[in-house]
C-alpha cells in the first residue's frame, strides 16, 4: 500500500508537467516553423535581399512582370532608388512574353523568383565599364538607368554596383590663393562702410589705419606670388592674371576718384580669382620650393621689422616726440598687418607644408603664426602711450612684444630654409 501510495504522488506530481512541456514545445515549435518556414509570413531582410538578389541576376531584363513585382515590393532595391548607384549592363535575352504586372504578395514573388531561375538559362553577362554618372542615366538627374539594347527602359538590369565618390585632392596653392583674398575682400565688402582711407569725410582713423595694414601684406603677397611662387624661375613668364592684380593693389589708397581705390583693388581680387580658377583646374602653376617662399617670408619680417620701430620708437624722424594721435595710428596699421599676415601663414603652413617638414621648420612657422594671432587680440577700449614705468599702460610696447616675437620667429625660420 505504502508503494502504490508513493508512486501514486509521483505520477500526479510528474503527469502534469510532462504534459505542459510538451504543449511548450509543440507551441516553439510551430511559432519557429511560421517565422521560418510558412510561405505566407513576410520574409526577414535578409532573406528578402538574397530572394531579390537571386531573381535579379537569374531573370533576363525583358521579363517586366517579374522586374515590375520586384521593383513593387523593394523599391530600395530598385536601380536609382538612391542617388551616385551605377549599373553594368548584361548581354540578355528576351525569354517569353511578360507576367501579369499587378503587385504580388512576398510569397508569390519568391516562387516566382524561383520559377524564373528554372526556367530561364542564365546567360554569361558582360560588365560595361564604369562611366560618368550623367552617362549612366542618358543625362537625367532622377539616377534612373537609360535603356540598352535587349532591356526595357525602367526596368533593373542585372547587376548594380555601388561606386565611390572620387574626391581629387586640392591642388597646391588654392588655400594660399584664398588666404590673400580673404582680408581684403572683408575690408570692401563686409566691413560697415567700406573701405575708409579715401573718404572725403575722415572720422574713423583707427578702421582707415587697420585696413592700410591689411592692404601692405596683400600687396606683398601678391607680389612674392606673381614674381616668385608662380615661377619656377626668373626666365619663366610672369601669369597675367597675377601681373594685372600686383598692378590694381598699388594704386594708392586714398584715391577717391579716377581711379578710386576700391574699384581697382576689386578689380584685382577679381584676377586673383581667375588665376584661382586656373589653378583648380590644373592650368596655372605654383611652385612650393624653398627659393620660392624665403623672398615672401623676407618681405614679411621686412614688414614686422618698420611696425616693431613704429611701436618702440619715442621721437619721429624729424626729432619731435612721438604724439598720442601717432601711438593709436601706429598700433592699429600693426594690428592690421598682424591679423592678416597671421591668414596668409596659416596657408603657408598647409600648402608648403612637405617644404617645412623637410627642413624640420614647421615650429618656428607655428611660432610666428601664434605671434601674429596674439597681436592681432590685443583690443584696449582707449589706446594709452604713458611711460614704460607707468602705472597705465603703454598699447604699443604691449603690442610690439607679439610682434618682435614674429619677426624673430620668420628670421630663424629664413634661415633654417636658406641652409
Amino acid at each position: 500500500m505504502e508503494k502504490n501510495a508513493k508512486g501514486f504522488e509521483f505520477r500526479k506530481f510528474a503527469t502534469p508537467r510532462i504534459i505542459g512541456g510538451i504543449a511548450i514545445a509543440i507551441i516553439i515549435l510551430w511559432a519557429l516553423s511560421i517565422i521560418f518556414g510558412s510561405p505566407q509570413g513576410p520574409p526577414s531582410k535578409n532573406t528578402a535581399a538574397r530572394q531579390h538578389d537571386t531573381a535579379v541576376a537569374t531573370s533576363p531584363s525583358g521579363s517586366d512582370g517579374h522586374s515590375k513585382t520586384m521593383l513593387a515590393e523593394y523599391p530600395s532595391k530598385a536601380p536609382g532608388a538612391a542617388k551616385g548607384l551605377t549599373t553594368a549592363t548584361a548581354d540578355t535575352t528576351d525569354q517569353g512574353p511578360p507576367a501579369t504586372q499587378e503587385t504580388a504578395s512576398p510569397a508569390s514573388s519568391a516562387k516566382a523568383a524561383g520559377s524564373a531561375s528554372a526556367q530561364q538559362p542564365t546567360t554569361h553577362q558582360q560588365p560595361a565599364a564604369t562611366t560618368d554618372q550623367s552617362e549612366q542615366t542618358g543625362g537625367h538627374g532622377d539616377g534612373q538607368t537609360a535603356a540598352e539594347p535587349g532591356t526595357t527602359a525602367g526596368h533593373p538590369l542585372a547587376a548594380t554596383a555601388v561606386v565611390a565618390p572620387v574626391h581629387k585632392p586640392t591642388p597646391k596653392g588654392v588655400a594660399f590663393v584664398e588666404a590673400v583674398i580673404k582680408p581684403l575682400r572683408y575690408e570692401l565688402e563686409e566691413r560697415w562702410w567700406g573701405w575708409r582711407p579715401n573718404d572725403i569725410i575722415d572720422v574713423t582713423d583707427n578702421v582707415n589705419n587697420f585696413q592700410m595694414g591689411v592692404l601692405e601684406v596683400t600687396r606683398r603677397a601678391a607680389v612674392a606670388l606673381a614674381e616668385r611662387i608662380s615661377r619656377t624661375g626668373t626666365t619663366d613668364a610672369f601669369d597675367k592674371n597675377l601681373e594685372q592684380a600686383m598692378n590694381w593693389f598699388m594704386v594708392k589708397a586714398s584715391s577717391y576718384w579716377f581711379p578710386s581705390a576700391e574699384s581697382k583693388y576689386r578689380e584685382g581680387l577679381e584676377e586673383m580669382e581667375a588665376y584661382l580658377v586656373k589653378l583648380r583646374a590644373g592650368n596655372a602653376t605654383f611652385y612650393t620650393r624653398t627659393d620660392n617662399l624665403i623672398p615672401l617670408l623676407a618681405s614679411f619680417e621686412d614688414l614686422l621689422g618698420s611696425c616693431d620701430e613704429n611701436l618702440v620708437k619715442q621721437v619721429n624722424s624729424d626729432g619731435t616726440p612721438m604724439s598720442f594721435f601717432s601711438a593709436d595710428d601706429h598700433f592699429f596699421y600693426t594690428q592690421g598687418v598682424a591679423s592678416s599676415m597671421a591668414t596668409v601663414l596659416e596657408a603657408v603652413h598647409h600648402d608648403f607644408l612637405l617644404t617645412l617638414e623637410s627642413r624640420h621648420a614647421t615650429e618656428l612657422l607655428h611660432h610666428a603664426i601664434l605671434s601674429c594671432q596674439r597681436a592681432a587680440k590685443i583690443d584696449p577700449w582707449i589706446i594709452l602711450d604713458r611711460d614704460l614705468s607707468s602705472v597705465f599702460a603703454n598699447h604699443r610696447a604691449n603690442m610690439a612684444a607679439p610682434v618682435s616675437h614674429a619677426r624673430f620667429y620668420l628670421g630663424q625660420l629664413i634661415k633654417t630654409l636658406s641652409t
